[in-house]
């Protein structure tokens, strides 16, 4: 009988080893879906990224023929990223291993935040902390301040008295007011206050807010549009409009899932003169203040000759003037050298 318990243990050990690895897995791709960005395919291989790709002319904006770096593949899951305030580098959720990274302009990684469970949009506040929408495998999802050390601080972990629903991505203003969203729409923070919902909107990723932070663009990734609002003083939204046409739109029945699932529109950013770009299924789209289309950076885009599309999730410009525009998304990150410049008077 002592083999047969043997082959039995055996047994017993690998539907163990199993059951682990599709737990990981679904906990690993818990960042992505309808509410937020996806860091790989459950660890199917598909296609490497490129490292030989220029970019179009778009004037004023990016240069043709200028490099697009493939800075860092593979990492372990992209989501998040933000600018050093000193110029330094950029921060991105490495969600897959619940630390707040660092990668320097040389290429250098580090640890920044050892433990961040459920990271995903980060921002700086005037204080100068990290501020972070949290969502850890375990619930209790909230806004929170995760660095220094010094100032943790959990900031919202509810509204109306009910949790977040898939915490995605956030901006802070330079008054540290705190726009952010969940797959149930868009919610205001006032420092000292309680979140409350200021736009109720199903599937809402991005969020930036104008220079003069008179306005707040958001994401709509069942939309055609970039949706735009008046910000209240009281941090209320009004006149809610269509602002900039995405070229990248959902295709229902396509062959690649992603392309059928949503348009793709994430991460969001502004650069100094008002423009908006934003991560989609075309790469970054940059519009005018006016919302007119200006053109595509194609940044952190591969596979969709194999209908295995992968694409930026979210976005930042970094550097001491501003002028690399960082992406994350599939686990890699790029960089490319723009003519622009990123907004100076916040994080992003």
């Amino acid at each position: 009988m002592r083999p047969r318990v043997g082959y039995l243990r055996i047994f017993a050990t690998l539907v163990i080893v199993a059951a682990v690895s599709l737990i990981a897995n679904a906990q690993d791709g818990r960042g992505g879906g309808r509410g937020g960005g996806r860091g790989g395919r459950g660890g199917e291989q598909g296609p490497p990224p490129p490292k030989d790709v220029v970019a179009p002319a778009i004037p004023g904006v990016v240069a043709a023929g200028t490099h697009i770096e493939l800075v860092a593949y593979p990492v372990q899951g992209t989501e998040g990223p933000v600018r050093l305030l000193d110029g330094s580098g950029v921060l991105w959720t490495e969600r897959n291993v619940s630390h707040i990274s660092k990668i320097d302009l040389n290429g250098n990684r580090s640890t920044f935040v050892e433990s961040a469970e459920g990271a995903n949009g980060l921002g700086w506040d005037s204080k100068g902390r990290l501020i972070a929408v949290l969502r850890p495998r375990s619930g209790g999802e909230k806004v929170a301040a995760i660095y220094p050390p010094t100032s943790l601080e959990t900031l919202a972990d509810s509204v109306d008295g009910k949790p977040f629903n898939a915490l995605n991505d956030l901006v802070v203003s330079t008054k540290n007011d705190i726009y952010f969203t969940d797959t149930q729409g868009i919610y205001f923070l006032r420092p000292g206050g309680k979140a409350k919902k200021v736009a109720d909107f199903k599937n809402m990723n991005g969020v930036v807010l104008s220079s003069d932070e008179k306005t707040l663009y958001a994401n709509h990734k069942d939309g055609e549009y970039i949706l735009a609002f008046d910000v209240q003083p009281d941090g209320s939204l009004k006149n809610q409009r269509n602002f900039g046409k995405y070229k990248s739109v959902t295709t229902p029945g396509a062959a690649d899932p992603r392309l059928a699932e949503d348009n793709g529109a994430d991460g969001m950013a502004i650069d100094d003169a008002g423009r908006i770009y934003t991560a989609t299924n075309v790469g970054v789209e940059v519009f005018s203040p006016k919302g007119e289309y200006l053109g595509a950076i194609p940044i952190g885009l591969w596979g969709a000759e194999q209908n295995r599309i992968e694409k930026p999730q979210n976005l930042t410009f970094a550097g001491p003037d501003r002028k690399w525009l960082y992406t994350v998304g599939s686990n890699a990150i790029y960089r490319v050298q723009l003519l622009a410049a990123g907004i100076k008077s916040r994080g992003k």
